[in-house]
């Protein structure tokens, strides 16, 4: 069975794009989740990954390293994971390399927590292309190839790679146009993703209670205030 090295998906945008494909498209894999916290074996990850990095796909003798070229490798054994379409796959191709090669503003402003929601209160000139360039693809391939998602009606590689954009652009409550809004809330409520999406229900109810006993602490210190 395919083997998938990743870090943790709530900030990991990389290791995100081709679990969120497998998972979608029901590829058989297993999940083996690293942390980026042992500063005491950076050169851990080569352990496992020629680049060092994540993700990194193993298919038995044959290792796969990078986002991009993931996706690749799984569109030889899986058709589905491109469209039909010679057109939308060579436009989702496109696209993806966008993706994978810009949006550094984005990137840099707007880094990946599914968890947190945080308001910006301006958008670098940077920034603001970035957003403009992404409505302009998203509405290119909802309009051009007619369906749901952005080279069709089916779920596909290139919705992957801007799954989470999507999670950054509910984090930072950033302004598309509506059609693009839509196509990133229908992202959001992937059965694979939901587990992202239900990860802010428990950060906020954790918030909550954090917030409660903070209220809780500062009564306590105005009571023992007012007696001495």
């Amino acid at each position: 069975m395919l083997e998938l090295f990743i870090a943790n998906k709530n900030y990991s945008s990389w290791s995100l794009r081709p679990w969120l494909l497998m998972r979608e498209l029901n590829i058989p894999f297993t999940e083996q989740l690293v942390h980026f916290d042992d500063e005491s074996q950076p050169d851990a990850f080569r352990s496992f990954s020629p680049s060092g990095k994540v993700p990194c796909l193993i298919d038995e003798t044959t290792v796969v390293w990078d986002s991009l070229a993931i996706v690749e490798y799984l569109a030889e054994k899986t058709p589905q994971v491109f469209p039909s379409d010679t057109t939308a796959r060579a436009w989702s191709r496109s696209v993806m390399a966008e993706m994978h090669s810009g949006f550094f503003a984005l990137r840099h402003s707007c880094t990946m927590n599914c968890g947190l929601r945080i308001r910006l209160d301006t958008y670098t000139p940077e920034l603001q292309k970035n957003i403009v360039r992404l409505d302009e693809l998203w509405g290119e391939g909802l309009n051009r190839f007619g369906g749901n998602y952005l080279a069709g009606n089916s779920f596909t590689a290139v919705d992957a790679f801007f799954a989470p954009v999507a999670f950054r652009i509910q984090t930072y409550g950033l302004t598309l146009s509506p059609e693009a809004l839509a196509y990133g809330q229908r992202l959001l409520v992937l059965p694979a993703g939901m587990p992202l999406h239900c990860l802010r229900l428990g950060v906020m109810k954790r918030m909550k209670k954090w917030r409660e006993m903070e209220r809780g602490c500062m009564i306590i210190v105005l009571l023992l205030l007012k007696n001495i």
